[in-house]
């Protein structure tokens, strides 16, 4: 830059925030050009770093404030609030007799072989559950009238005891919400304070514990989500920016901030989500059509499978102790990072997590008053990092620091200090492998059709060890694989999702009724695209929930609006992805139709990468480093930035660049693509 302002531009901004840094991208509009950052987060001051990173934007890269026309942000203050166990002091209002819905839940430990493992306590707990008078039948007809005596009794119990919001479940409130609606409207004369949420307005499903664990997860995280977002509203207009926030969404899209306030359990998974999101941009920009992703931060490694440019769906993600029955990208998370805390337990084995010293104190390289080694030390001590400045100049390595923690096991192991960091990694590799396997198992796949897609601080540098240990070929590193996650955001739809149960069996009697709630779920869903302010097209996907009578869970099946018109035609879609999953189906068996699913989906943004002239040519390094692989040995660096489209590279090598580093193990082989991608192609079989 020469320091003069350019003429003003429209930019788009993505933002995710993990457990170390908040990451930035920004698009340029007009000449596509990508400014990105990562800052350091500040837990004791939560979104203080927004304001530092949009600062430094403005700054370095001349981004005008008021020209900002799109701001999609990406929070985990949802998630944390439910793992931390810091939410609102929640009561609960059902039928009488059903006090013990949350502790019975589904009558599964979490480890079915083990004697000693207990559940989760509820978010709830029983002595705040109040029972009411009231009750419909199977149908939504009333076989009981609502008591209004015993909902008023039950209110005051609920303020007395001190809550903060109080969510109201009922049987089949699915079919017939009356009920809960008529005590939404008590509380709210009767404790204009208390905020309160049904289980039909949140999520209106079939279950009664489904249904009611989902409200609550809604209204535990409330207070903490709105008031992070009035928080991040104030910010936004300090700094003049005129766009409305966007917030990502457990299933990969965005809504708006208004939305978020109220529909908080939706955003609970949209880190991990918006990375997927981003990863399937990248994917289909590079012409690659089945993608493992591994997205390592500071506190744990996120894995998912992209096929045919698309990330999987799935429901029953786990939030901490809680399933999740909203539709959510289908992610699987590790509880391994960079800032994994390495130990040694009391039989004198070394473990690698799943305590992590996150940003504040961070690893002990770092020099922030970590003392505790980490994976992210472990791979100083070992050499292949600690050449060059970390996120974008805000950390400088400090390997002698690592060496000091690291040495700490080594002195109980026994061991020599690169021995011990080796250890660490090998651990951190394993636990990895484990559940990239189950994964695999779970949906099928063969991983050697898949390319390993990094990012994330750490996916760079063990990515390729990894996708060695599982038989994979390639791994494609994305030009800023550190903020992938801010990139999905910035590139994602508006996407809602809603639903229907209808839970009857398959035949042609049930397709008006089919074609009725088809109808009523697309108007409803318009109605909220228009309420995010889009009025362009939109696609709408649509699924049913199915099964064989006498089955207890369902599968979700992809249907055409037009396959409504015939059961015959829903039967066929039926049997067939029935034979996919499972390798059978019953042609004659009778089927039932349990809910109704609709997507719809505003496109966002769509940028291309224009494709660079590929020459090939062999890299020059910028030196040579001393790197422990069971001994040491010297391994060229390069920078990423003098790495130009068709270089190629042959490991071991280390590639830096501003927001992580790439490791290129040895027999190993890389060049650049078109789209400034490093394409890794895998030797071997072990990890070096």
């Amino acid at each position: 830059m020469d320091g003069t302002r350019p003429h003003r531009e429209d930019w788009k901004i993505g933002v995710d925030i993990g457990g170390t840094f908040m990451d930035f991208c920004a698009l340029e509009v007009n000449s596509g050009r990508l400014a990105t950052l990562k800052v350091l987060t500040t837990p004791d001051d939560p979104g203080a770093e927004l304001t530092t990173g949009l600062s430094l934007l403005e700054e370095r890269d001349q981004l005008l404030p008021e020209t900002v026309t799109r701001f999609v942000h990406g929070t985990t203050v949802g998630i944390n609030t439910v793992l931390q166990r810091k939410g609102a002091k929640l009561a609960m209002i059902t039928n009488a007799g059903f006090e013990d819905v949350l502790e019975l839940a589904r009558l599964r430990m979490p480890e079915m072989y083990s004697l000693f493992c207990h559940r989760a306590a509820p978010l709830i707990s029983r002595d705040h559950i109040f029972g009411v008078t009231a009750r419909l039948n199977a149908q939504g007809e009333e076989t009981t009238a609502l008591e209004e005596g015993s909902v008023a009794e039950a209110i005051q119990k609920a303020l007395v005891a001190g809550a903060e919001g109080i969510i109201v479940s009922f049987l089949h409130s699915w079919r017939n919400d009356a009920h809960e609606r008529r005590v939404k409207d008590m509380i709210l004369d009767m404790a204009p304070g208390v905020f309160a949420f049904t289980s039909s307005e949140v999520w209106p499903v079939i279950r009664e514990y489904e249904r009611g664990c989902t409200a609550i997860m809604n209204g535990y995280v409330h207070p903490r989500v709105a008031g992070y977002l009035d928080a991040l509203e104030t910010r936004l207009a300090s700094k003049n920016i005129p766009a409305k926030a966007l917030l990502t969404k457990s299933n990969g899209g965005v809504m708006s901030a208004g939305d978020g306030r109220e529909n908080c359990v939706s955003m609970l998974l949209s880190g991990s989500a918006s990375g997927v999101t981003g990863a399937a941009w990248l994917a289909r920009q590079a012409g690659e059509d089945r993608i493992l992703t591994l997205d390592i931060g500071g506190t744990s490694a996120d894995i998912a499978l992209i096929i045919d440019g698309a990330a999987n769906f799935g429901t029953g993600e786990m939030i901490g102790d809680f399933p999740l029955y909203i539709p959510s990208v289908s992610v699987s998370s590790i509880a391994i990072g960079g800032g994994s805390i390495a130990s040694v337990d009391d039989h004198g084995v070394l473990r690698v997590g799943p305590g992590s010293a996150g940003s504040t104190p961070g690893p002990a390289c770092y020099g922030r008053g970590g003392t505790e080694a980490t994976v992210t030390d472990a791979m100083a001590v070992c050499g292949w990092l600690g050449h060059s400045d970390l996120a974008y100049g805000q950390l400088r390595m400090d390997r002698d620091l690592a060496l000091q923690a690291v040495a700490v096991l080594a002195a109980q192991l026994e061991r020599s200090t690169e021995e011990t960091a080796q250890a660490i990694l090998n651990i951190a590799l394993s636990e990895m492998f484990v559940e990239v396997e189950k994964l695999a198992s779970r949906e099928g796949v063969d991983l050697r059709e898949f390319t390993l897609l990094p990012f994330g601080g750490g996916g760079p540098m063990l990515g390729a060890f990894l996708a060695r240990d599982l038989g994979m070929t390639r791994v494609l590193a994305p030009r800023r694989p550190g903020v992938v996650s801010a990139l999905g955001g910035l590139v994602a739809d508006l996407r809602g999702d809603f639903i229907r149960t209808v839970f009857a069996g398959l035949d042609d009697k049930l397709v008006p009724a089919l074609q009725a709630q088809f109808t009523e779920l697309a108007q409803e869903g318009h109605a909220w695209l228009s309420r995010q302010g889009h009025d362009g097209p939109a696609e709408l996907q649509l699924t049913a929930d199915m099964r064989y009578s006498g089955q207890s869970f369902e599968i979700e099946v992809a249907l055409k609006p037009e396959w409504l018109e015939s059961a015959c035609d829903i039967a066929d879609a039926f049997h067939k992805t029935h034979a996919r999953i499972y390798d059978f189906a019953d042609p004659e068996g009778l089927i039932e139709v349990v809910n109704l699913r609709l997507a719809i989906v505003g496109a966002g943004p769509n940028p291309e990468i224009p494709a660079q002239t590929v020459s090939a040519s062999t890299a020059e390094s910028e030196k040579t480093v001393l790197v422990y692989t069971g001994s040491y040995r010297d391994v060229p660096l390069y920078r990423r930035e003098t790495l130009s489209p068709g270089t190629q590279l042959r490991g071991p090598a280390i590639v830096s660049q501003e927001d992580t580093t790439l490791i290129i193990p040895q027999e190993c082989t890389a060049e650049v693509d078109f789209a400034s991608n490093i394409v890794v192609h895998i030797e071997g079989s072990a990890h070096d």
